[in-house]
């Protein structure tokens, strides 16, 4: 079974096909916490506070191909700040446990959830 990942940053999108999940989330973190590290996007029409602006959305999918079961991720907001989440089309965030960040509430959520 294939997990997609597609993580998208200021407008530029790229997309990968790995197996099992836990590579799949080892690539999402990889590319999340590179994200993270980038400076924040200006924006010329308006105003938002960094805590405010996603500056990339790194999504895992699958294992289907067409209506996937499982649909994850992380935000990372323009102030270097990730939000773990789940489901689409609404998302709904996960929190973290006491001593855990992003990255380990996502995997406990979908551990949870398989």
């Amino acid at each position: 079974m294939s997990w997609r990942v597609t993580v998208r940053v200021r407008g530029r999108v790229e997309r990968d096909t790995l197996d099992p999940l836990d590579a799949a989330l080892d690539a999402l973190e990889r590319r999340t916490r590179e994200a993270a590290e980038a400076p924040a996007a200006r924006t010329i029409a308006r105003r938002w506070a960094p805590e405010d602006q996603i500056a990339a959305r790194a999504e895992v999918a699958g294992p289907e191909r067409w209506r996937p079961a499982v649909r994850a991720g992380i935000d990372v907001r323009g102030d270097g700040s990730l939000q773990a989440w789940t489901g689409a089309p609404e998302r709904r965030a996960v929190e973290p446990a006491k001593g855990e960040d992003a990255y380990a509430a996502l995997r406990r959520a979908l551990a949870a959830q398989s």
